[in-house]
Formats: C-alpha cells, structure tokens, sequence
C-alpha cells in the first residue's frame, strides 16, 4: 500500500518522464546488450579454462540462458573462437562439455548457428587423435560424438536437443513408413555407439584402483557422462520400441543384424551403468537407472508391454554460496526504478493523461473556479514533476555507468589476478632455476675433487721419474732391474696421460655449466622485467578506461539525432522495395514463356538423341572390328617374319625382352579393365582401342625381341623361346578373336596368355649374362658430396629465412607481421634442427665405416654395401629438396601470393625425408651406439619443430581468416541470391576438383614408392631394405 500511495503521487505529470524515455531508449539497449555480451564473456572463460577441474553448474547455466535470450548461439561462438582449443587438451574437454550441454538445454538455433563450424570440429579431432595420452583421445572422441549428434539432429530436425519424446511424436517422427523406421533405427544405433565409445574411453582413461571420483582431475573427466547418461537413456527406449515396431511389420530374418547390434550395445550400456551407479560422484548428482537383467525378446510382440523405460532422475540442487545469486545495493535501485516505471506505463493505460494530471477531478467539481494562487500552485507542481522525471533519468543513466564501470573493473581484477598467478609462476620457475643452479655448484665440487685428485697422480708421477733417474745412474750394474723399471714407466706414463685428458674433459665440462648457469640467471632476470612491464601496462588501461567513460557521456548526446536520420532511410527502402516487386512480376511473365520454349526445345533433342545414339552406336562396331583386325595383321606380320633371313644379321639382349614382357603384362591388365568399361559403358570405346592396338604392337615388338634374343642364345634355350613365342602370338590372335563377341568377361579370358609370358619371362631370366659388376668406385665420393651439397641447402634456406624476416618487419605491421616472424621463426627452428640431425647422420656413418670395414677403404665398403649407400643418398636428397620447396613455400606465404597448406605438406614432407634418413643410418648401427641415440635425439627435435610450423601455420591462417569478414549489409536481395548460386555452383566445382586431386595423389604416391624401390633397390632379401611406413611414423613419434 505505501508503493502504491508513492506510485499516486507521482501520477500527476508523467510526460516528461516517457519523453525521456524514449530519448535514451537506443541508449539504453545498447548498454544491456554490451551488458550482455561482457556477462556472457565472463562466464564462458569462467567455464572453459585450463584447469583440470569439473565445469561449474552456475556458469553453464549462465551461458543457456544467454542462448535462450538472445535465441541463437552467436555470442557463444564469437568468444569460444578466440580460445586456443587446439593447443590445450583440457580447454578443448571442458568447450566439449559446455557445447554438449547448450546443444541440449539451449535455444533451439543452437544447432543452426553451430552447423557452420563441423568442419572445424571434425578437424580438431583427427588433430587431437594423434595424441594417445591424457585427454587427446578424449577429446578426439567427444568431439566425433558432438558432431554425430548434430548430424543426427539436422536429418531429424523432430527430435529435440534433449531426446525427450512422447509416444505419439516417436510415431510421427517415422510418417507412418516402416523405410524411415528402419533408417532411423541405424541412425540411433550409429548414434548410441557414439555415446558408448566415450563412455569406456572415460572410464578406461581412469585408475578405478583408487578413488578418482573424488580428485579434481577425475570429476573433470567424469563430469561430462552426466549428459552422456541422460542422451543413452532416451536412445535406448527408442531403439527398443522401435525394433518392436520393426518387428511386427519385417520378417525376423530381415532385423538379425540390428538385434545382434543391439545386444552387443545393451551388453555394453548395462555394464556401463551398473559400474556409474557404484561412483560416488555420480550418486550425489544423479539416479542412474539399471536395465533389466535380460533384454527384450523382439520376437515376442507381448514382451513390449514388460518393456519399462530407463527414467534418470536428477535430485533437486542443495543451495551453494556459489550458486545463490547475490543482490548488491544498486540492483536492489535499479529493480525498484524499473518496478515504478512500469507502475506508471500501467496507470497511464488504464487511466489516461489527462486523469494523470488530475486523478480525482478536483478542478471541476461543484463549478469552483481557480483563482490565482491555485494556478501558481499547479504551476509549480508541473515545474517539480519535470524536475523529478529528470532527476530519474540521470540517476538512470548513472546507474547504467556505474554498472559499465564495474563491470570493467572486474574484468580488470580478473586480468590482474591472472597476471598475478603468471607471476606465482614465474618465482615457481625461479626457484627451479635456484635448484638447478644448487646442482650445478654440487657438481662443480665434484670436478674440484677431480682436479685435486689429478694434481696428486701428477705428483707421483714426478716422484717416479725422479726414482726414475736415480736407477738409470745404476744401469750398468742392474741391467734386469732396467727392464722391469722401463715397463713400470710406461704404465705409468700411460696412466699420467690419461689423467690430464680426463683434465681436459673436466674443464670442458665446467666451461659449459658456467655458461649455462649465466643463461639461467639472465633468463630469470628477463622473466621479472616482463612482469613489472604487464602490471606497469593495466594500470595505463585502467586510467585509459576512466578517459573513455566521459566520452561516451558526449556520445549519448549525438544517438537522438541518428534516430531520424535512420527514419528517412526506412521510407526510401519502402519505395526501393515496391519497385522490386513489379519488376520481379514482369520477370515472372518472361520466364513462362521461356519455360514453353524450352519444353520444345527438349522434344526436339530427344528425338535427334536417338537417333545419333544408335549412329554412334554402330559407327563404335566398326571402330572396333577394324582396330581388332589391324591388331591382327600386326601380329600376323610377326609371326611370318619369325624365321625369315634379314632377322639373321640383328642381336637383341634378354634385358630388352623382359622389359616387353613387363609392359605386355601391363597392358593385358588394363585391356581387361578397358573391355569391362566397354561392356559397361559402350559409349566409352577410346581406352579400349588404345588398348587393343598397344598390344598389337607391345606383342609384335615381344616376337621380334624373342627371335633376336635366340640368336645369342645356346640351342636348347633358342627352340623353347622360339616355340614360346609361336605360342604367345597364336593365343593372343585367339583372345583378339574371343573379342568380337558382346558377351560377358568369360568369352575373353588371358590366361594362356599370361601363362605364355610366364615362360618367356623365364627363358628370359635364364639368358641374363651373369657377373655384371656396375662401377661403384664413385659412391664414396657421392656420399660425402650429397651430404655437403644438403648441408650447403640447409644452410641457404636459413640464410634465406633471416632475409625474408627483416624485408617483412620493414613492409608489414600489425597481424600479418606477427603471423610472418611467428611462421619464419619456426622455420628457423627447423632448419636449425635438420642441421643438428645432418651433423648427427655423418657421425653415425663415420662410426659404421670405421667400425665395419675392416682393413679396406671406405671407398671398398660403399661399394660392397652401394644397397645402402644408395639409400642414404637418396634421403639426404630429399631432404636437401624439401628445405629448398619449404623456403619458397615460406616466401611466397610472407607475400600473401602462397597457401599456407603447401607450407604444412612441405614440413611433413620434410619430417618424412629425416625419418628416411634416420631409418637409412639405422641399419647397420649398434644399438646401443651413443651416436645413434643422439641421431635420434635429433630426430625428435626435426618433429617437434615440424609440429612447431604447422601449428604456427594453422594459427596464422585462422587469425588472417579472423581479419578478413564478409560484409554483405549494402547488398540487395537479387544480389545476394545471385551470389549464392555462384557460390553453391563454386562448392561443388571445388568438391570435384577435390576428389580428382585425391586420385592424382594417391597415383603420385603409388609411382613414388615404385620408382623409389627400382631407385634405391627395395628388395626382398638385399642387405639394406627400404624404411616401411610404421617405421617413419613410428620414428615420427
């Protein structure tokens, strides 16, 4: 009643108060969406951050809301963008968490507004599952299940985010069709095995021998099932019905694989369950139901009424301190300004301005008139009722500034906290470096101990030299003693000179812990500095605020003006838009008559179709019967000139022949795939003729090399080639023949020809002259040159790199300067690395000769082992080729002319050489060589520094994508459709030109391997066998 009393006082002049109102309407919106945005921005950081603990019910709860408010997920996705996601495995676990849950409990363009980014997701899991601890294959995992999820929610846009369904909708999810039923029981098997695969993935990635549900780092793993457990129970009462209503309309026969597909997922979600329910993390949260000890028997139509549904029950949340809300004294202000206010819009509905200004009709009761002093009172009182409403609007706006402010303030406490916590860290590392330096000092003791110990072996030893001289006055009187003291100083002398290399090494040794121990104290002393420079820059931001809010006091003037500026634009895209609409109509009226154009147009080509198909179709007979018998005639020729007398004067070889029978096998096989496409596709005829006459003349050249090859032959192997050759070439008439017939693959069957050129190919091979020595006396010398000459690359391409990096710090600033020195620098890195692992290989090598040769020369074992020797010069090529491709790749990146994917294939192009490298000079290594482990101690450094510039690739390409966003505001509707097609009609061009791409790398790779095992002599049984593809990749690791 006292409210309502106060709310009648102030009734009596309330059009100042809605003027105002309506000034600082725009104002007022813009606040509470800025509001908004910093409140969301709040809680997702809050939520998704890097530490190893459970996502908080508050702030998810937080981030639901704001999608429900402002019905979508924009904001949502604005901040999680700018988080690194795929550098921190637990930032990307706890972003899986809270998108799982807004996919659920959020707004419903939730799905829609995330839908753009699958591809994004899809790649941070193939990126994640390559780790095989921690939370990599966690996230790989959940993020599968998350875009299954969406997957599934797009093709069934019926079912919601939370799966809860009546009966009724299950029906009319299906229309009445037994086809969607059964395609959507395989989308809800796909999906549960999803949901199934991170379960056991969690639990299997747990100690279950300890109490894990009650740590940290387990209920941070352990939270995100909660929804998995909600999902499976919903999915398992559908799959069940569902197959019961499969059943009653498909035979059983029909349904056996998706019964043994859902026993095999009943046995696991049972298992899965019971196993929960024993967590006591899980048993505060939440009631997991337990399935029935045997599953249902589909087979039984009554057994659906014994069905129960799985119910999960989540128990009513204890009040927390962190979940209560908490109302400060400026909330409590505003909700009774905005509680008055909507008082006041209420009274002047029902009653009216004019009983505002007088509620109760005072004026004109019993005819009284006013009379002088009554219109100065009623003056004032409107005087003081426009003071008030003014006086309300700039406590209103205050208000707004003041909430502006805190909330800037706090964010400027959160960033100060964090500041402070890298500081904590900092002394952390400070105090390791202090423990290390302890270490190093420990150490220095040790050598002083050493050297002490040293200067008393050098004394004995000079006490001995003196008895030395002493019996050497006495030698012609002890000439036996002589011997024995001769032997006596040769040991001793041996052990003087090992005792002062040991020196050497001891000062070695020292020289470097001093250096080390300088670079620590330095690296400690910058760390410092940096931090007093942070804290010295928040508080210039915090001064640089305070500047900024008595600009937007002036900005709020000038927003009142805009408002008609954007009235008038309003009216004139009202014209704009009824002239569009007359002329979409008159467009309308072009396109039916051209529709019946069209349809004429169509009649006419189907008939004029026909009849070129079957023209085609016999001019494609003729084409291949004279092809056929031109083949023939080929063949024919050969045979008759077989034993002719010119052939008497030619000498063919045995290599040539095997050559001819290769391609010949070649050919056969892809004649066969040509006549199985023809019967196919009869309109594709050329591959077959090219075929056809290949062999013709492969065959002819086959005959003739065989009838030369016998001339150098002995008389046994000469008769058998020749009859081979009789043989080969009436079988190969006999299936030309086979040809002609248009019926299946079994009328031209190659078998006795193969069988034919099995036995050439083996006469062949035992006609090969024997004792072939290829020179090798040069393979010493090529080793050492193509490992200076790649040496001499690496060193060019870093030379290169410091190029490129000072000409980009000289023309480019801001985001693409710093992607630029990120990406050279990390090529920098690499190249500094390839270097370490050159330097590494050629000690190897050196170790392996002395060590395996023996008393011949280095040239003399390249030779004995060129297997070898040919391997590692083939790697180290490579290698030397992919740091000159990666350096222009790099220039042309820094340019702005490159891609940055022919960056990242170069690198792991790269990473590949070095493995080959490593695998080459790992072959007749010890194992247990020092300069093996360093080898490979090199080689971990060339992959962490490959890892290295394809993350600073991919970052740098996101942050330039980042800069570069689409405006489309001053586009019209026409023009906006029209640039859909074009961009439709662009996407599935790039989908067959990425298809194409892929066959023609697959061909690449596959010739690559071929000529690389001709090459380097890959075969089965040779001392050094070529490195396989486990083995780079397990180098790689």
């Amino acid at each position: 009643m006292d409210r309502m009393a106060s709310s009648m006082k102030q009734v009596p002049n309330p059009l100042p108060k809605v003027l105002s109102r309506r000034g600082v309407g725009a104002g007022l919106e813009a606040a509470e969406r800025e509001s908004f945005e910093r409140t969301q921005t709040v809680s997702i950081n809050k939520a998704i951050n890097t530490q190893e603990v459970a996502v908080k019910e508050k702030h998810a709860r937080t981030c639901i809301l704001g999608t429900h408010h402002e019905k979508g997920a924009q904001t949502f996705w604005s901040v999680v963008n700018r988080l690194p996601l795929s550098s921190n495995a637990v930032l990307c676990w706890k972003f899986c968490h809270v998108f799982h849950k807004l996919l659920r409990d959020g707004h419903p363009n939730v799905l829609k507004d995330s839908l753009r980014y699958r591809n994004e997701l899809s790649d941070m899991s193939r990126m994640w599952g390559h780790l095989s601890e921690g939370y990599g294959q966690l996230c790989s995992i959940y993020l599968k299940l998350l875009r299954t999820k969406m997957e599934y929610h797009t093709k069934n846009p019926r079912f919601p985010g939370n799966l809860q369904m009546s009966d009724r909708q299950l029906d009319e999810a299906g229309e009445s069709d037994v086809n969607n039923f059964f395609q959507l029981t395989v989308e809800m098997f796909d999906y549960l095995e999803c949901e199934l695969n991170l379960f056991q993935t969690v639990f299997n990635s747990l100690d279950m021998s300890r109490s894990v549900s009650v740590t940290a780092a387990g209920q941070c793993r352990l939270a995100p099932l909660i929804q998995v457990i909600l999902d499976c129970s919903h999915l398992y009462d559908y799959t069940v019905k569902l197959l019961f209503k499969l059943h009653s309309c498909l035979p059983a026969d029909t349904l056996q694989g998706h019964r043994d597909r859902f026993m095999e997922q009943f046995t696991k979600l049972k298992d899965l369950f019971y196993r929960s329910s024993n967590l006591q993390y899980f048993k505060r949260l939440i009631q997991i139901p337990q399935l029935p000890e045997n599953p249902p028997n589909f087979l039984r139509a009554s057994a659906l009424s014994e069905h129960i549904s799985p119910v999960v029950v989540i128990p009513a949340e204890a009040s927390s301190p962190d979940s209560e809300p908490v109302l400060e004294k400026d909330d409590l202000m505003d909700m009774d300004a905005s509680q008055q206010n909507l008082f006041d819009n209420k009274f002047d509905d029902i009653f009216g301005s004019s009983f505002s200004s007088d509620p109760f009709n005072f004026n004109s009761q019993n005819g009284v008139n006013k009379d002088e002093k009554d219109h100065l009172i009623e003056r004032l009182y409107r005087e003081i009722s426009g003071l008030k409403a003014q006086l309300e609007n700039m406590k209103t706006e205050s208000q707004r500034v003041v909430l502006q402010l805190k909330g800037h303030v706090s964010e400027l406490e959160a960033e100060l906290a964090e500041q402070q916590h890298l500081r904590q860290q900092a002394a952390d590392d400070c105090e390791f470096l202090r423990a290390e330096l302890d270490e190093l000092r420990r150490q220095r003791e040790d050598t002083e101990k050493a050297q002490r110990s040293l200067s008393e072996i050098e004394r004995k030893a000079q006490a001995n030299e003196q008895r030395y001289s002493k019996l050497k006055e006495k030698y012609s009187e002890l000439v036996q003693n002589h011997a024995d003291l001769l032997r006596k100083n040769a040991e001793v002398t041996k052990q003087v000179s090992m005792a002062r290399q040991a020196q050497v090494d001891l000062e070695r040794e020292k020289k470097e812990l001093e250096d080390s121990l300088e670079r620590i104290s330095d690296q400690s002393q910058r760390k410092t500095q940096e931090q007093l420079e942070v804290l010295e820059s928040l508080k210039q931001e915090l001064a640089t605020s305070q500047r900024e809010l008595q600009v937007l006091q002036g900005s709020l003037e000038t927003s009142a003006q805009s408002e008609a500026n954007w009235a008038a634009q309003f009216a004139e895209l009202e014209k704009e838009r009824d002239s569009l609409v007359s002329g979409a109509a008159h467009r309308e009226e072009e396109l039916s008559a051209l529709r019946k154009e069209l349809q004429d147009t169509q009649l006419k080509l189907a008939s004029t179709e026909e009849s070129m198909c079957q023209l085609a179709k016999d001019q494609r007979k003729m084409l291949l019967v004279g092809s056929r018998k031109a083949a023939e005639q080929v063949i024919q020729d050969a045979l008759n000139q077989l034993e002719e007398p010119p052939l008497i004067s030619c000498a063919g070889s045995a290599d040539h022949l095997l050559s001819t029978v290769t391609s010949i096998s070649s050919c056969i096989e892809q004649l066969e795939k040509s006549w199985s496409q023809y019967l196919a596709c009869p309109e594709d005829i050329s591959g077959l003729l090219h075929s056809i006459t290949l062999l013709a003349h492969l065959t002819s050249d086959a005959i003739a090399h065989g009838a030369t090859t016998c001339l150098r032959a002995p008389p046994e192997p000469a008769d058998s080639l020749t009859e081979a050759c009789k043989q080969y070439g009436r079988e190969t008439l006999a299936y030309l023949a086979s040809l002609e017939e248009e019926g299946s693959l079994e009328n031209a069957n190659s078998t006795a020809m193969r069988n034919c050129l099995s036995k050439i190919k083996a006469i062949g091979e035992e006609l090969l002259p024997r004792g072939l020595d290829i020179k090798q006396e040069e393979l010493g010398d090529l080793v050492d040159k193509e490992m200076a000459a790649t040496s001499a690359a690496i060193e060019t391409a870093t030379a290169r790199i410091e190029e490129m990096l000072s000409k980009s710090r000289a023309g480019d600033t801001g985001v693409k300067l710093e992607v630029n020195e990120r990406i050279l620098g990390c090529c920098t890195s690499l190249m500094q690395a390839i270097q370490v692992l050159i330097v590494a290989s050629k000690d190897l090598q050196r170790e392996i000769l002395e060590s395996g040769r023996g008393t011949a020369s280095p040239k003399e074992f390249y030779a004995k082992n060129s297997r070898w020797t040919e391997g590692l010069i083939s790697a180290s090529k490579a290698v030397g080729w992919g740091a000159t491709v990666m350096v222009d790749a790099a220039d042309l990146v820094v340019q702005g002319r490159g891609k940055f994917e022919e960056l990242m294939v170069c690198s792991h192009e790269i990473a590949a050489s070095t493995a080959q490298l490593v695998a080459a000079s790992k072959v007749k290594a010890d194992k247990d060589s020092p300069n093996l482990a360093q080898l490979q101690q090199a080689s971990r450094g060339v992959n962490q520094a490959t890892a290295g510039v394809v993350a600073s690739t991919i970052s740098g390409k996101s942050q330039i994508e980042e800069t570069d966003n689409m405006d489309f505001s001053s586009m019209t509707l026409t023009q906006i459709k029209r640039q859909e097609m074009d961009s439709q009609v662009r996407v599935l061009e790039l989908e067959n030109e990425l298809q194409k791409e892929r066959q023609k790398l697959g061909e690449l790779r596959k010739k690559h391997y071929e000529l690389a095992g001709v090459a380097e002599g890959w075969e089965e049984g040779t001392e050094a066998s070529p490195p396989t593809l486990q083995e780079v990749v397990t180098e790689k690791e």
